[in-house]
């Protein structure tokens, strides 16, 4: 279920091909003994209309954590309909349980459906902020260089 809904996410945001996650792996870093991140799902019934992967990060500059919002996706035929906000309201309530001192995520520029949403909801864009990332096979090089 999640894994189909990860897949509809790819492909809403024009990437179907760049899934590589797996059941098992999923298994392993949200419900195993030393979960990664946190999924929260929204439900029509029992039917899974959309989802919000999270997890906790740290902030130095506050001295507190905060909950970063990896994913948040509701199908296009459920949206409208309060499930985002939901989900957005739930994780906010998480946040605030735990003391953390912001939440964050990233919107592909393009999105603007989304960005108008978020920007609805007081969230505020950190435009001066570049997203920077090394893949699995970089991580590796660099953990291999020497000193």
């Amino acid at each position: 279920m999640i894994l189909r809904l990860i897949r509809d996410l790819a492909e809403y945001e024009r990437a179907p091909n760049d899934v590589v996650a797996t059941e098992t792996g999923l298994r392993e870093v949200l419900f195993g003994d030393e979960r990664s991140a946190h999924v929260v799902i929204a439900r029509e019934g029992n039917e899974p209309v959309g989802f919000a992967v999270y997890f906790f990060n740290f902030s130095t500059w506050l001295g507190r954590p905060g909950l970063y919002l990896e994913d948040l996706f509701i199908r296009p035929d459920k949206r409208g309909h309060g499930y985002g906000r939901a989900l957005l309201e739930h994780l906010a309530r998480i946040a605030h349980t735990r003391g953390c001192g912001r939440m964050e995520w990233a919107v592909l520029d393009w999105n603007e459906p989304a960005i108008e949403f978020y920007k609805k909801l007081g969230a505020t864009p950190m435009e001066e902020w570049t997203v920077f990332r090394l893949t699995r096979q970089n991580i590796a090089k660099l953990a291999a260089a020497t000193e």
